[in-house]
């Protein structure tokens, strides 16, 4: 056993303590000021023994908490926990020498959550699903979870009598990835073996029955429809959008309305946007209905879906939509020429090869939006290098109770 005193929270959660050789030691569900016993392998330790409790620990509100790898924090008070997203921020802006005003952090609220991707495993009589659990491949079965929208957790038993088929093959692994619509949860299953054939027809039989009777609106494979009752619909903004299988949607509600609400602020005013890494078109309706916009995304289902949702929207300036890899081939800095404001939604790679495009172009503003804080301070870096001020940044904690933090960053000339 190893007595260890907890100095911060590093990046990826864990309590970060010291060596009486110096050398970094990282001890997960610790506090900042907390000693502990921990049982250590190398760098990495558990507790065995809280000697001394930080005063903003908390009692955790889900009994998996620990065993579960979903959520890292939910022993931290929620005032230290929110601050220290936004030090995080702060800290990887430094490392590309970047200040910013870094305003509060956005919170969302629990039992919001409308996506999630359930694991699946065979059991006694079926399959169980769950979590994965903290550093293993073991699986959590779940019977709670506070992230996670109600709606959700109430099709649990009927979302396990749907992946009980994916099963087939010894060597499948399904993974249910579930989102809650309008018009009822769409289930996309990975992970299923193919080299054998795949899903044998009875199989595929036995999974729209149980879709049928645990009332989905549709359950595909990788993509292909198994089952189909009803269309996906999301509204975004004004329009309804139906969303092509796998599509990528923010898996919060309100963190979502968080950032496009200051998206849409600080676009107003101009006559011609560019929203890139549009996806279905998230920023892109509420957008429109400022400027005309020019929508460019990698998927082309998603530029369809975009496509297919403008005409039934009344109230929207025009919108040019068009399946581009960003990458590849992004906006070049001439088609940017007559774009008052860019926003730019990139993956968590970022948008290296965009950001020179921009940075070349005459554009005034840039909104963008980033699901990595190191990616994004890259790209920043590059924008300010060229003649752009970051002006400041909004923390989202979108995914509560973990280290993933969202932001929206303003540049402007």
């Amino acid at each position: 056993m190893q007595e260890l005193t907890i100095n911060a929270i590093g990046a990826q959660g864990d309590g970060l303590a010291r060596f009486a050789d110096g050398k970094p030691a990282f001890v997960p569900l610790t506090l900042p000021g907390e000693t502990i016993l921990a049982k250590m392998d190398g760098a990495r330790g558990e507790i065995a023994e809280i000697l001394k409790a930080s005063a903003e620990r908390v009692d955790p509100v889900c009994k998996h908490f620990g065993h579960c790898g979903g959520c890292a924090m939910q022993h931290w008070a929620a005032g230290p926990y929110l601050g220290w997203k936004a030090e995080q921020v702060r800290v990887q802006l430094s490392m590309e020498g970047l200040e910013t005003q870094i305003l509060p952090t956005f919170a969302a609220p629990p039992a919001s959550r409308r996506r999630v991707a359930l694991h699946a495993r065979k059991a006694k009589g079926g399959a169980k699903l769950g979590f994965k659990e903290r550093r293993s491949w073991n699986l959590v079965p779940i019977e709670e979870c506070p992230v996670t929208d109600p709606r959700l957790i109430a099709a649990l038993p009927a979302l396990a009598r749907l992946a009980e088929p994916f099963l087939e093959h010894p060597k499948s692994a399904p993974t249910l990835h579930v989102t809650l619509t309008g018009t009822g949860l769409d289930i996309d299953v990975t992970g299923v073996e193919r080299k054998s054939g795949g899903l044998s027809a009875d199989a595929r039989m036995r999974a729209a029955m149980a879709a049928g009777e645990g009332d989905f609106a549709r359950v595909t494979l990788a993509g292909e429809t198994v089952y189909g009752a009803r269309q996906p619909l999301v509204k975004l903004g004004p329009a309804i959008v139906a969303l092509p299988p796998g599509s990528f949607l923010q898996a919060v509600p309100a963190a979502e309305r968080a950032m496009v609400d200051f998206a849409v602020a600080e676009s107003q005013g101009a006559a011609r946007i560019a929203d890139l890494y549009c996806g279905v078109g998230t920023f892109t309706f509420r957008l429109a209905e400022i400027g005309a916009v020019h929508a460019a995304e990698m998927s082309p289902p998603a530029i369809a879906a975009l496509k297919a949702a403008i005409g039934p929207t009344p109230g929207l300036k025009p919108i040019n939509a068009e399946a581009r890899d960003l990458v590849k081939r992004p906006v070049l800095s001439p088609e940017l020429a007559k774009t008052d404001v860019v926003v730019i939604d990139p993956p968590r790679a970022g948008a290296a090869e965009q950001t020179v495009e921009i940075a070349k172009s005459k554009v005034a503003k840039v909104v963008s939006i980033s699901c990595n804080p190191a990616t994004f301070a890259k790209d920043a870096r590059a924008l300010v290098d060229a003649g752009f001020r970051l002006e400041k940044v909004l923390p989202v904690d979108q995914f509560v109770w973990s280290p993933h933090i969202e932001l929206v960053g303003v540049f402007t000339r």
